[in-house]
């Protein structure tokens, strides 16, 4: 089972660590383009404030994040793991799973990235900022650029498994699994049941849905869970004893499910 996740906005702060090499990261094929993104995203600290920020889409009181972003290459790191916070990392706990539950969150999961396209839990990388919506000098929008590497890199990554896809909206739109492999992967979409009027009403919910997606990836590296098919893992999210209910969707596309949650 591949289960992807989307990064934080927020990074944790390493204090000390080795320098990055991206030939140590996971997903090699990934490097040309991590080079192309680092590079840019580097130089950008050269341009006038108003022009990075404004290419990162962040707020004049950012420029902390700038003067980060210009000394990736010097920064320390950490794994991934230790990087990525947040409401979903905070859920998910990884540093409180037992060991065999870290070695299976290390080769299942990958967190997706605008800078590095996916990384390993286990890979290390400093902290940045470069959501995917960036567009930066001389490589305009992120999207374009990473989805034909990233989309080849995923699909080895997948193997013959399931595919449980937690990404959030723009990372999901880099890269779409097709034909057999979409029939693969699941989509998780949460809902929040409440009474109104006597009467069920079921609603989207947004910040609340991140810490419902960690929950369920730390139940599922919990119990082990070792699904061959889409099938056996909505299985195993029952078995677990959420409620999901099925999508139907078009042929050649993801599954589609909704958690139904009656508390946030």
């Amino acid at each position: 089972m591949l289960i992807l996740l989307p990064p934080s906005e927020g990074k944790a702060e390493v204090g000390s660590g080795r320098r990055l090499d991206l030939d140590r990261l996971s997903l090699p094929g990934l490097n040309p383009v991590r080079e192309q993104v680092l590079s840019a995203l580097v130089a950008l600290g050269g341009e006038p404030p108003e022009t990075a920020l404004t290419a990162l889409g962040l707020a004049p009181g950012q420029h902390g994040e700038l003067r980060r972003n210009a000394r990736l290459r010097q920064a320390a790191t950490a794994p991934a793991a230790r990087i990525y916070t947040g409401v979903l990392y905070e859920a998910l706990g990884l540093a409180s799973l037992p060991a065999t539950a870290q070695r299976a969150a290390g080769r299942q999961v990958l967190v997706s990235s605008g800078l590095w396209g996916a990384v390993r839990l286990s890979d290390r990388i400093p902290p940045y900022r470069c959501p995917i919506g960036a567009r930066l000098p001389g490589l305009g929008a992120l999207p374009g650029l990473w989805r034909r590497d990233l989309g080849a890199a995923l699909t080895e990554a997948a193997g013959r498994g399931p595919v449980l896809d937690l990404r959030s909206g723009a990372y999901a739109a880099v890269w779409t699994p097709r034909g057999e492999l979409a029939e693969r992967t699941l989509t998780v979409r949460v809902l929040h049941e409440r009474e109104v009027d006597g009467v069920p009403v079921r609603s989207v919910v947004s910040h609340f849905n991140k810490a419902t997606k960690g929950r369920l990836v730390r139940d599922l590296l919990l119990a082990g869970a070792r699904p061959r098919t889409a099938g056996a893992l909505v299985t195993a999210l029952r078995d677990l004893k959420y409620t999901v209910c099925e999508q139907s969707t078009g042929a050649g596309r993801p599954r589609q499910v909704d958690v139904i949650v009656s508390e946030l």
